[in-house]
């Protein structure tokens, strides 16, 4: 593995172009699981929020209050 990295990266002609479209991918892989662990996270709140009001709506209907 190291060998070929090193042979491509003798080869000039395509090497950076390579290198800066892995770095690209990378960088836009590393945002989409930031992002996307960002929303999980702000709707896992809303779902608890929801679920926490309803459960208390439904033990209040119960209990006659």
């Amino acid at each position: 593995m190291m060998t070929y990295i090193l042979k491509l990266a003798k080869n000039t002609k395509g090497a950076m172009d390579k290198i800066l479209v892995t770095l690209l991918l990378v960088v836009i892989g590393v945002g989409l699981v930031v992002g996307l662990n960002t929303w999980m996270s702000d709707e896992m709140d809303t779902v608890k929020d929801a679920a926490g009001s309803k459960i208390t709506e439904v033990v209040g209907e119960t209990t006659g209050e």
